[in-house]
């Protein structure tokens, strides 16, 4: 049996959805490592999704994500418990730390999984290639520690996790040389959970026409807990913020969720969100390629649709 840990990031104290995602997918078999403290409550969740142990990293220059310190602090720790797999969200935080990881051990990472198994405790994992146009099936060799990342939602929550002991352990831990100091972390001017996070979005294309029309998804986005997002061509007109972009050149996303907002459907954009769950798609245009991807299609103009549905919702979610 493999000995398996988790890396899990915290948002405001609180377990990235995706964290949990991957401990189901592990049924109990493994340990979770964070920085810093983490509240009891949210160390209870780690072990109702399968966590064996909870190791909590703290130490001097830990306060703050640095890749250097953050790495120093894991690979030591990695080695002082001999794991054999190591795994983390493919958020910005994980596609950045856990490569360099990899690189300190000199072994494999598959990046961006959306499924993988654990056979005989050895990984098989499905990554999506060229924009995802096709799926590979890769497997780790080589040296170990293996390093892999999973992408937020790909995996969806586990409806009987297997629970896990839970057992919570403060770890000294050594940020070693850092010479690239993080002094300021600005954050984003929305509250709204990040698009590659998000379970529900919203976004809207060129139809929007202006980035005020944006004010319609983000009503409805607040009745629903969506994050809105925006297709390139809307960006390239300066309706909305290259944040916000979803599609080939932007952000890859894989909600429960994805409502598209006169976006025709272009390959590039398709591309970026094409693993979503269920996709809604509402345009003027009968014939647009969206129609072709989308499990629910209206035919009209988003300015009256959009509206109506979040009135709709509003009643539904008693708002």
């Amino acid at each position: 049996m493999s000995n398996v840990l988790v890396f899990t990031e915290t948002n405001d104290g609180k377990v990235k959805p995706v964290t949990l995602e991957i401990l189901g997918k592990l049924a109990g078999k493994a340990d979770v490592a964070v920085m810093g403290d983490l509240a009891a409550d949210q160390v209870e969740l780690l072990a109702k999704y399968g966590a064996q142990a909870v190791h909590k990293l703290k130490g001097a220059n830990l306060d703050k994500y640095s890749p250097e310190g953050y790495s120093n602090a894991l690979s030591a720790f990695i080695k002082s418990k001999s794991y054999d797999y190591v795994f983390a969200g493919a958020t910005s935080t994980g596609k950045d730390l856990i490569p360099r990881l990899a690189a300190v051990f000199g072994a494999g990472c598959a990046s961006d999984c959306t499924n993988f198994t654990m056979d005989g405790g050895t990984f098989a994992g499905t990554r999506p290639l060229f924009a995802g146009k096709c799926l590979a099936k890769v497997e780790l060799t080589g040296p170990k520690p293996h390093f892999v990342t999973v992408r937020p939602n790909a995996l969806g929550m586990p409806q009987t996790p297997t629970a896990g002991a839970g057992a919570a352990a403060d770890v000294a831990a050594d940020a070693g040389q850092i010479r690239a100091a993080i002094k300021e972390i600005i954050k984003a001017a929305s509250a709204k959970v990040d698009l590659t996070e998000a379970n529900i979005i919203i976004s809207g294309g060129r139809a929007m026409k202006n980035a005020e029309n944006f004010k319609v998804l983000n009503e409805m986005a607040d009745v629903i807990g969506a994050t809105v997002g925006a297709s390139r061509a809307a960006v390239d007109s300066g309706f909305a913020a290259h944040s916000m972009q979803v599609g080939q050149t932007g952000k890859t996303v894989s909600p429960s969720l994805y409502i598209a907002c006169g976006i025709s459907g272009a390959i590039q954009h398709l591309a970026g969100m094409r693993t979503s769950k269920v996709i809604v798609a509402i345009n003027t245009d009968p014939d647009a390629p969206i129609f072709t991807k989308a499990d629910y299609g209206i035919v009209g103009d988003l300015f009256t649709i959009v509206p109506i549905m979040t009135q709709e919702f509003k009643k539904l979610l008693g708002k």
